[in-house]
């Protein structure tokens, strides 16, 4: 089983630039959500949103083509891609041929979907949905929209904050009230890299039906992540179980979007209900 620190996480790396699959490392989901209390069914479906700002390769005649990869990554798979093993793998496609476009899209959702969805023995998983891939090429670059996150903004609440690690019994709700149906948003979520400690930038959605959530405790929760070590998935996965089991609404979603970083952004969305995935819009800070 693979684990953070045996990746290329804080070190230095050769960058290969001939295609080798081989880079993507996996790491499993299971540890870190029994540190929350998944061990079974997960209260929550979702996926993790990519996109990819650094996607090269060569034509048939050698020429530089460049484009936009979106990957959507069941939350149901058991492994997440360490992040800098992912942009390895994608600069291994520099100095690669490929026939077209569809020959990169159909590489890449080949080789991510058998690593995401590796059984712990290493071994393939046979018959397992595959990863989602979208790519966009340069005369679709200006159609790319940039929209913050909807919803009423907590920052607007003047909070003394003095907790800087996840700090779950700030959150409070009115169980004794009428519900509530509320989209609430922050752009003041951090955290930082589980291995090497980088800082990591993003904003928060919450949409829920149920007790109304005590807004100020919310927003001091969210700042609390400030100095945790985590990966993205993680964070917003703690964040899920948090409201889920100390507010008790009757649906949940949480969406984060993460600045990118080494040309990749992570955007991980999780709801206790079906529905359809946020659209893959960026914001002004990815």
């Amino acid at each position: 089983m693979n684990n953070p620190e045996q990746s290329e996480l804080g070190k230095a790396s050769a960058y290969v630039d001939q295609y080798d699959a081989s880079l993507l490392f996996p790491i499993p989901r299971a540890v870190k959500r029994a540190e929350i209390g998944v061990t079974a069914q997960a209260p929550f479906f979702g996926a993790d949103l990519w996109t990819a700002y650094e996607l090269s390769w060569l034509n048939l005649r050698g020429k530089p083509q460049v484009a936009l990869a979106q990957v959507v990554v069941p939350c149901e798979t058991p492994n997440i891609i360490e992040s800098k093993s992912f942009k390895l793998y994608l600069g291994s496609f520099n100095n690669t041929r490929f026939a077209d476009a569809a020959a990169v899209g159909a590489c890449l959702r080949a080789d991510l979907s058998q690593a995401v969805w590796r059984r712990s023995d290493g071994s393939p998983a046979s018959a397992a949905p595959a990863v989602g891939i979208k790519l966009l090429l340069p005369e679709m670059f200006d159609r790319e929209p940039i929209h913050e996150l909807d919803g009423l903004s907590l920052d607007r609440l003047d909070v003394a904050c003095e907790r800087y690690s996840p700090a779950p019994e700030l959150l409070t709700a009115a169980f004794d009230e009428p519900p509530v149906s509320e989209v609430l948003t922050s752009n003041l979520l951090k955290s930082n890299c589980l291995v090497t400690g980088q800082p990591d930038w993003g904003s928060l959605q919450i949409s829920y039906n149920g007790p109304q959530i005590e807004q100020e405790g919310l927003l001091q929760y969210i700042v609390s992540y400030r100095n945790h070590n985590e990966f993205h998935e993680q964070c917003v996965e703690r964040i899920f179980m948090d409201l889920w089991t100390r507010c008790k609404p009757a649906k949940l979603a949480v969406y984060a979007r993460y600045t990118r970083r080494g040309g990749l952004d992570i955007n991980p969305f999780r709801t206790s209900f079906p529905q359809a995935l946020p659209a893959a819009v960026r914001t002004a800070r990815q």
